[in-house]
């Protein structure tokens, strides 16, 4: 994603196609903040409760609200992209509506179902998230709020936050549910993990079970030394070494050159730098953000492709630079898809700020790369809410239950991550030792896998008889399909700034 802005443009432009063909197939508008209580489990997967044979199509484009943009065939699933009406404010509910996208990958009601978010755009190819391998469940995909296609029209941004958000996920389970009436458990990565974690502290009653991976917990804003004491520690010196130096050579006696070489590329590919203010802020930021992105999506054995800093030659640097941290991506062009996220980083969610000790020297431009920068100056941010993460923080420690964290030892997002507390019930952090930002149970230690493993299934109302008895026989219930268990890797916008 953060390799070329033509790929950017591309899937920008894929996922507005994808909006415009939109079926007329829609069920009567829904009475909107009246989600209406779910009821019990339908018998199977063509029979509806009241017994009589019923398309699973049928069934989803019956309940209020609900419509197809198209079914996408796969082989021992039904796999539909849909819209559904949501409020604009929850709390206001007649106050207009937006349509949402999301995804339903359905195997058969009679199994448990996961519901996930990435917290950003949903995908439209079927792809089988870790929890629904492991326990052979349907799958809800659900948009963001505010990343396109799911945007109001006309934009009102102070509708934006982590509880409004919550309020979509218990509107689409409410109605799914209906069908869809066994176990349900909530999972994504990264903000998709924070966005599970949110959905259970406003919404504890709806889901049976949260698996939340490399979630980051940024209780206080205005403390991130930790992120400072993770990247003196990070792998081992000689790497961290190489990759300073690489920054130092870059910030330094090369930064005319390579920055001239960023204009020409982004003269021949129409990249701007509106929003950023002059492409060579926009090449400190990408410059700054190397580390922290080779940590998030490299492992240890990697740092033999970073370039020798005092042989490498400006274009080894430069490709360097645009492989780990892309010189696509802190153009207008490149920042306008997380525009949400950088609103959110602003006002709820917080962004990690590092002190850069080996870099100071070298920046022009301190202090200025902060949430505001990558927000467009005509959209109005309010003054951050110190108090949203501390409430989730703090509810969570108090109560917990049924609650997974997956992290990466050397992602920079788990230096800062969700605990237990003594409140805590059945909730675990799990730590893949060697892992970054892809962290998963399935590369945990051993032991730490199978009791994951044993717990997802419990949650899910799946584990066999042999595993309740012995968690230590806890596997996937699935096979592994190449196609439908690729996880392509998801590239998220770096939230880092001297």
């Amino acid at each position: 994603m953060r390799r070329t802005l033509r790929w950017l443009l591309s899937l920008v432009v894929l996922i507005g196609m994808a909006g415009t063909t939109a079926s007329a197939a829609t069920a009567a508008e829904p009475a909107i903040g009246s989600p209406g209580t779910p009821r019990g489990t339908a018998p199977g997967d063509t029979t509806s409760q009241d017994g009589t044979s019923e398309d699973i199509k049928d069934r989803i484009l019956a309940i209020p609200g609900m419509s197809l943009v198209e079914e996408k065939p796969y082989p021992g699933y039904r796999y539909f992209v849909l819209e559904y009406t949501q409020p604009v404010d929850h709390r206001r509910p007649s106050k207009g509506t937006f349509q949402q996208r999301i995804t339903v990958l359905h195997k058969d009601t009679t199994r448990p179902t996961v519901f996930y978010t990435s917290g950003y755009h949903v995908g439209t190819t079927p792809r089988r998230r870790e929890p629904t391998q492991i326990v052979d469940g349907n799958q809800v995909d659900m948009e963001y709020r505010f990343f396109t296609p799911s945007r109001p029209s006309p934009a009102d941004w102070s509708k934006l936050d982590i509880w409004q958000a919550a309020s979509d996920q218990h509107r689409v389970f409410a109605a799914l549910k209906k069908i869809y009436g066994k176990k349900w458990i909530a999972t994504g990565i990264s903000k998709g993990g924070m966005t599970a974690t949110y959905y259970e502290r406003f919404y504890p009653r709806d889901m049976d079970g949260i698996v939340a991976y490399v979630a980051p917990n940024d209780v206080n804003d205005k403390e991130d030394s930790a992120y400072d004491r993770f990247f003196e520690k990070v792998g081992t010196k000689e790497c961290r070494d190489r990759l300073t130096a690489v920054q130092r050579e870059a910030l330094g006696k090369r930064r005319a050159a390579l920055t001239a070489t960023y204009r020409e590329w982004a003269t021949a590919n129409a990249g701007t730098f509106r929003t950023m203010g002059s492409l060579d802020k926009a090449y400190e930021s990408l410059v700054s953000d190397y580390a922290w992105a080779f940590w998030q999506y490299s492992l240890l054995a990697d740092c033999a492709s970073v370039p020798d800093a005092r042989t490498a030659t400006d274009q080894e640097i430069y490709d360097s630079l645009d492989a780990i941290s892309g010189f696509a991506f802190y153009t207008d062009q490149g920042l306008e898809p997380y525009t949400p996220y950088y609103y959110q980083a602003g006002t709820q969610l917080g962004a990690p700020t590092l002190a850069y000790p080996l870099l100071k020297d070298l920046l022009r431009y301190p202090g200025y790369f902060s949430p505001r920068s990558y927000v467009p100056r005509d959209i109005p941010m309010p003054k951050f809410d110190r108090r949203a993460m501390a409430d989730v923080d703090g509810w969570l420690r108090h109560n917990a239950q049924r609650m997974m964290w997956v992290y990466g030892e050397n992602d920079p997002y788990g230096a800062e991550r969700f605990r237990t507390g003594k409140g805590s019930r059945d909730a675990y952090v799990f730590t893949e030792y060697g892992g970054n930002h892809g962290a998963s149970v399935a590369g945990l230690r051993d032991a730490d896998r199978t009791k994951a493993t044993a717990r997802i299934l419990e949650w899910a109302g799946v584990a066999p008889a042999a595993v309740q008895e012995n968690p230590g026989l806890a596997k996937r219930l699935t096979r592994y399909d190449a196609k439908l268990d690729r996880q392509d890797v998801e590239r998220e916008p770096f939230m880092l700034r001297p």
